[in-house]
């Protein structure tokens, strides 16, 4: 048997976290009664800055129950950063984590296989969506052109999976190694090189609440996903910088056998047209460019990724 943990972030999830509770402490209890996990195996949850009841219901649910358990961030550090804050404290006592969103819409029978998978060797489990019928038709479609976009810019990531997965204790401890500001886990995971495999999750519609990862969420993570791993932008910016200087050569040419040949028609359309589309990619360049130069100013600075404000843990457990 294995203590387990599981990992939910939570951002106002007071609707969602009692069901959330009551479904995964039955899941708890019949993987203790199989003897896959032991007793006093968790379920961590991370209050990442709400601004409703959710910290205090954690609290209560802590109270009468004993798989519950909270950490308290002390202010809105975003999803990745949270999920970080759980599995590295998780890390100290339990023998694989399990990071799950609170609102469950992940597919919580595949969490028994993902167990069976460690047992089998695996010390990295995926959750990989076959089914998104539950998401908006949006969200779909903007995750999968996300899945292949990052694929072609030379990411290493799993197709179509987000943050549904099995960490095996030596993945955690390799996966504290890295100190970098920028959190992707999609991306930093792979990484690792340890043995993996995926286990098929059906998406299923959320049980109370709503969607706190709205597009300019989904953006954001997107771009962190592709420039916090890939260099490709700024050669596909260079490539284009030297297609248009080619262009320009073949521009300067017809100009001048225009001119020599009197066949020139004055006309300001053409070059207000050029200007704005040489001046939109030039903007372009220089805001792929600036991020990656933002992105060099937040690791230097090597500020925390978080803050624990409060730590519920059950009795007996503590940090190292």
């Amino acid at each position: 048997m294995i203590r387990l943990a599981t990992v939910s972030p939570c951002y106002n999830e007071e609707e969602a976290l009692t069901t959330s509770v009551q479904r995964l402490t039955a899941l708890f209890d019949n993987l203790v009664a199989d003897q896959q996990i032991t007793p006093d195996s968790m379920m961590l949850f991370v209050n990442d800055g709400s601004t409703d009841r959710s910290w205090s219901i954690i609290e209560q649910l802590q109270q009468s129950n004993h798989y519950v358990c909270g950490i308290n961030l002390s202010r809105n550090s975003g999803h990745q950063n949270a999920i970080m804050a759980g599995m590295m404290t998780a890390r100290h006592w339990a023998d694989a984590v399990i990071t799950i969103d609170a609102d469950l819409q992940d597919d919580l029978a595949a969490i028994p296989l993902m167990l069976q998978e460690l047992a089998a060797g695996n010390e990295v489990v995926y959750g990989v969506k076959v089914s998104r019928t539950a998401d908006p038709l949006l969200k779909r479609l903007s995750a999968e052109a996300f899945y292949h976009l990052q694929r072609s810019m030379g990411v290493d990531s799993v197709f179509n999976h987000a943050d549904f997965r099995l960490l095996s204790r030596r993945a955690l401890d390799m996966l504290a190694q890295y100190g970098e500001s920028n959190i992707y886990l999609r991306g930093l995971i792979p990484l690792l090189g340890l043995p993996s495999a995926t286990v098929d999750d059906v998406i299923s519609e959320r049980t109370a609440g709503k969607s706190k990862y709205n597009i300019s969420r989904m953006m954001g993570l997107a771009l962190d996903g592709i420039t916090s791993f890939s260099i490709k932008p700024l050669y596909i910016i260079t490539y284009t910088g030297m297609l248009f200087l080619f262009v320009s050569v073949l521009i300067g040419i017809y100009v001048i056998h225009a001119l020599i040949a009197g066949t020139a028609v004055p006309g300001w359309a053409s070059l207000i047209l050029s200007i704005w589309l040489v001046g939109g990619f030039v903007l372009i360049g220089i805001g792929v460019a600036g991020i990656y130069i933002g992105k060099i100013y937040n690791e230097v600075k090597r500020r925390p990724l978080y803050h624990i404000k409060d730590l519920l843990l059950q009795d007996g457990n503590k940090l190292d």
